[in-house]
């Protein structure tokens, strides 16, 4: 049995990049995401991020991260509202059909994504969704790197 897997690195593209008229519609500072896959197999994956002023932009509108490259001919982020359609492309050029919508607040938004591909013949579907929300004005100093083995 072949297992269809999407990287929840695609989720976080999906959602955190949903592309954004200005002014930025989320405050900077430290950010908490979890992004889900919800179906066909579910995942789930935690994660916090510095969200710089000059890193707003590049958030709500980059949705490109090292495994997909996305791109949203219908792209909205007004008044409160999320709605989003285009499609992700891996590396390896398998595509992905996306299209979502959700709310949004200075400090928080959330996003639910239906997603379709073709998988070894097969239409493959899918929802995947994004919980985030700021939880912090100031990021925390990066850890230290370690100065080597004792």
């Amino acid at each position: 049995m072949t297992r269809l897997t999407v990287p929840l690195s695609l989720v976080a593209a999906l959602c955190a990049g949903a592309a954004l008229a200005a002014p930025p519609p989320i405050q900077p500072g430290y950010w908490e995401s979890t992004n889900k896959l919800l179906s066909p197999i579910k995942q789930s994956k935690t994660e916090r991020r510095c969200i710089t002023p000059a890193d707003v932009d590049k958030f709500v509108s980059g949705p490109s991260n090292r495994h997909y490259a996305c791109t949203y001919p219908t792209k909205v982020f007004s008044g409160g509202k999320i709605a989003l359609k285009g499609t992700c492309v891996s590396k390896k050029g398998h595509k992905v059909a996306v299209k979502g919508a959700g709310a949004y607040t200075p400090t928080s938004f959330t996003l639910t994504a239906e997603i379709a591909t073709e998988f070894l013949g097969l239409d493959i579907t899918g929802k995947a969704s994004t919980d985030a929300h700021r939880i912090a004005d100031v990021c925390p100093p990066p850890e230290p790197k370690g100065e080597g083995s004792n």
